[in-house]
């Protein structure tokens, strides 16, 4: 067995980053940018105003101004390409400056009588109230980073640009391989030894909440050679396997055979951790391949701790395996050596709750639970105050 640390940096060598291709900007919401996105044009594109008001030609020799009203623009092309001295164009937001004019006065700050306008000339200076060309960037210039997130904020500056595709990672096809004759589908009677199969949609909910839309489910029987050749199958059609079940070393449990005996390299099996222990990670020369424990608690926390941050880094995440925060224990907790565990938390503002219910086929603390704790494998006492790794699930 191995330590869960080192599970992790042996995950971290072996993490596959995702092909790079162009999205629909609607459709690459919540997607990783994949590489560094420049503007193929000024922003704003030409001078325009700021307000609503009057466009001048600054003179600020007097303290009141004086202008002849002309004629009216608004946001588009002006009516006013060039601006005669002493007048003042009627303007409106995002309207084009005519040519000669520098400044711009709101129409609040304004008197207008007997076709004169006039303003104080101390409340402003040259070129109050313009947008030029250029302001928010120029032609050339990185606006998103490699690795950025998309966000409906970043989907606006994308717009501005006049961006309409999107380099961005692609998100993983997955295959989910739940085994056991004893499962039964949510909706059909359950026989005595019959459960239902509660992994299968668990696994499914959370490759959607990662915005992986390509997933099949594929139930085996505890069946070395129906299971070899299903293995054979998906590993033609997916980036990522995901096993529920059949990883410990029951008489019935025949998956890391048959990943075996379809070339499948182990990485490693066994960790020394809580819920668990027989977790597998395995490669091909272009896939990861994960064998999940049965028992639904185990599926959960190791989906968390190793399968979650290895797909958000062929995602194109960064800092995948950094995703936890600090907080105080508000209870005690007390465990045996040399394990490390995982538990169900409640997190809050006053800290971390470690929950109850906490063995491995048990669900019902996920009805509450919004965290998992991590309590080292060399801790065996946690009392209130004690500062823990909190993951969000």
């Amino acid at each position: 067995m191995i330590s869960v640390q080192e599970a992790k940096e042996i995950l971290m060598a072996n993490a596959i980053r995702g092909t790079k291709h162009n999205v629909p900007l609607i459709d690459s919401l919540g997607k990783i940018v994949a590489e560094d996105i420049t503007s193929p044009c000024d922003v704003p594109y030409f001078d325009n105003s700021a307000m609503d008001g009057y466009a001048i030609k600054w003179n600020g020799e007097n303290n009141f101004r004086h202008f002849d009203k002309q004629i009216s623009g608004k946001a588009g092309p002006t009516g006013c390409s060039n601006l005669p001295a002493e007048s003042a164009f009627r303007i409106f937001t995002g309207a084009p400056m005519p040519k000669g004019a520098d400044t711009v006065i709101p129409q609040e700050f304004v008197t207008l009588e007997n076709g004169l306008l006039s303003f104080d000339l101390e409340k402003f200076q040259k070129g109050s109230n313009v947008r030029y060309q250029g302001n928010q960037n120029k032609k050339g210039d990185l606006i998103l980073k490699k690795h950025s997130s998309i966000t409906p904020g970043t989907i606006g500056l994308l717009a501005s640009v006049g961006i309409s595709q999107v380099p961005v990672y692609a998100a993983p096809s997955v295959a989910i391989i739940v085994t056991g004759d004893e499962l039964k589908e949510i909706g059909q009677d359950l026989e005595y030894g019959e459960i239902y199969n509660s992994n299968g949609p668990t696994l499914k909910s959370y490759l959607r909440l990662l915005g992986i839309e390509e997933v099949q489910e594929f139930q085996a029987p505890d069946k070395l050679e129906s299971l070899s050749s299903l293995v054979k199958e998906v590993l033609v059609k997916f980036d990522f396997i995901l096993f529920s079940g059949g990883i410990s070393v029951g008489e019935y449990d025949f998956v890391k055979t048959a990943m075996k005996e379809n070339g499948i390299e182990e990485l490693f099996y066994k960790i020394k951790q809580r819920p668990g222990k027989p977790l597998f990670a395995g490669k091909t020369a272009t896939q990861l391949v994960f064998a999940l424990p049965g028992n639904p608690a185990s599926v959960i926390s190791c989906f968390n701790q190793y399968v979650r941050p290895t797909l958000k880094h062929y995602l194109g995440f960064e800092q995948v395996w950094e995703d936890y925060e600090l907080l105080p224990c508000t209870n005690s907790f007390s465990k045996k050596p040399p394990l490390t565990f995982f538990l169900k938390a409640l997190k809050s503002k006053n800290g971390v709750e470690i929950l109850g219910g906490q063995e491995s086929f048990n669900l019902l603390s996920f009805g509450i639970s919004n965290a998992f704790v991590e309590i080292p494998e060399d801790c065996n006492q946690v009392n209130p105050g004690h500062i823990l790794k909190v993951y969000n699930w």
